[in-house]
């Protein structure tokens, strides 16, 4: 089964994700493919630099995502351009990656960790689609204290993002992360016994 996992910004995906690797789940990460794409040397990162200024490349010739955020997150239209030029590349990888873990293991769960996964329309790729969520109240107080942000900025990003609740809404399963650690494991296990043998 290929599920799609998603959730608002510092909703605890990665957790979850680790979670179901531990159950046995092969996990392909869709942020760490979009930052494979724009590796240096790719003509990706050169269209990039292309499109928003040499100053989004620190000097050694890597991204620099800290100043690439700060045009993308104030700006709309600049950020439509960036995902104009990195989801292709990405949901290409990502769909080769898939094929391949369903080939190798064909009876183990497929996880897809996709940031934007109902921003970007991409419910079609998986059987299945699992949210992780908390309230959004709780939401913004992780991201401000993960990433060191102002509530401004925080709102900013979360403003981003399609609001969790109607992901929620939208999601086939959703596993609540605002408890502790053990009641998020009892979901995760209970979603994987679900599906079958991961």
């Amino acid at each position: 089964m290929k599920i799609g996992l998603t959730g608002g910004i510092a909703c605890g995906k990665s957790t979850v994700a680790e979670m179901l690797v531990e159950r046995g789940a092969i996990l392909i990460d869709a942020d760490r493919i979009a930052r494979e794409v724009v590796e240096p040397g790719t003509p990706l990162l050169q269209e990039v630099a292309a499109a928003f200024g040499q100053d989004v490349l620190h000097p050694d010739g890597s991204l620099n995502r800290k100043r690439l955020g700060e045009i993308v997150f104030a700006d709309e239209a600049a950020r439509k351009r960036l995902e104009g030029l990195l989801h292709p590349e990405i949901r290409a990888t990502m769909r080769k990656r898939m094929e391949e873990a369903e080939k190798q293991q064909p009876d183990r769960l497929v996880i897809v960790d996709v940031p934007l996964l109902f921003e970007s329309g991409l419910q079609a790729m998986f059987d299945e689609v699992l949210v992780v969520a908390v309230p959004p109240d709780k939401q913004l107080e992780r991201l401000m204290a993960r990433d060191g942000l102002t509530r401004e900025q925080a709102e900013l990003r979360l403003a981003a993002q399609m609001p969790i609740e109607r992901k929620r809404e939208l999601a086939d399963a959703v596993i609540d992360n605002s408890g502790d650690r053990s009641d998020t494991e009892r979901q995760v296990e209970a979603f994987v016994k679900e599906k079958g043998p991961a």
